[in-house]
């Protein structure tokens, strides 16, 4: 038979349910925690040396640390308050600041092509003076094609890829699987030149044999310029015969293998009297001998 419990006793398992709180109870009991404390104290009591203040001391001591740590937290949300909008306003400006850039770069781009198809319109009339002109502006025009220096038109191929349908928080995918990313775009690229585009466009920019397709952050830029979705690729050539080489390659495999995984779009679609413009200045480099 169990005897009943007395108060105070411990409860089943030999621990009592405050035990956990016995060091706040010390605290607030006035009870030493250290037993070279205890002895201190005796000894005092045993000269006849009055001990330290007790009770109003305490109290004054534990409240002053109250007020202080009141104090220290509502300074901390005062300034987390005061910061939230200047973190907006900084935000906001910084994107007013790249719209404008933006904007000053792209009217330079095109005061830059008129300047250029003014400059082309002059050497043409001047090439056309002679024989020697006329065969010098046939071999130019062909490394301008090349080199995507001029315009180009014709039919074209246009390949659409976007994200996944559906938002996750923020805006994302709600699959990061379901996200285009640069090297999708550089593996169309390459598909489609391979299949014998003649010129080829990313949103409107040109492409050259020394583009650069990368990612910086969550944008796909082309040339460091920034892409928005969707994704339109542009080959310039028949579009019939684009299809039919492009179709069954491994970048098709590739893409339709991550729209029945992830749902992305890919799509294809024919377009006639497309204009693709002519890419921005290249960079010409040139072969040295080791050691010069």
């Amino acid at each position: 038979m169990i005897a009943p419990r007395e108060d105070g006793d411990d409860p089943p398992g030999g621990r009592r349910p405050d035990a956990s709180m016995s060091l706040l109870a010390d605290l607030f009991s006035g009870k030493l925690l250290d037993h070279g404390y205890a002895e201190a104290a005796a000894r005092r009591a045993a000269a006849g040396e009055p001990g330290p203040p007790r009770g109003r001391l305490r109290g004054g001591g534990v409240l002053l640390v109250l007020v202080l740590a009141g104090t220290l937290i509502a300074v901390a949300g005062a300034e987390v308050r005061r910061g939230r909008p200047v973190a907006a306003e900084e935000r906001s400006r910084l994107v007013h600041e790249i719209n404008a850039r933006t904007a000053e770069t792209d009217g330079l781009q095109r005061r830059l092509d008129r300047l250029r198809d003014e400059t082309e319109r002059r050497r043409a009339a001047a090439l056309a003076r002679s024989e020697d002109g006329r065969r010098a502006r046939r071999d130019l025009a062909i490394a301008a094609a090349a080199a995507a220096a001029e315009p180009a038109t014709g039919e074209a191929l246009v390949v659409t890829l976007d994200d996944a349908p559906g938002e996750g928080p923020e805006g994302q995918p709600a699959d990061a699987g379901g996200r285009v990313y640069d090297q999708d775009l550089q593996v169309l690229v390459n598909g489609l030149w391979a299949a014998g585009a003649a010129a080829i466009g990313v949103n409107g920019q040109r492409l050259t044999p020394a583009t650069a397709i990368r990612a910086a952050g969550e944008a796909i830029l082309v040339d460091y310029r920034p892409l928005g979705r969707p994704y339109e690729v542009t080959a310039l050539g028949d579009p019939g015969r684009l299809r039919d080489a492009f179709s069954g390659s491994a970048a098709d495999r590739r893409l339709r293998a991550l729209t029945e995984r992830f749902k992305i779009r890919y799509d294809t679609r024919r377009a006639s009297g497309v204009r693709l413009p002519a890419a921005g200045a290249v960079r010409l480099r040139y072969a040295r001998e080791a050691g010069r």
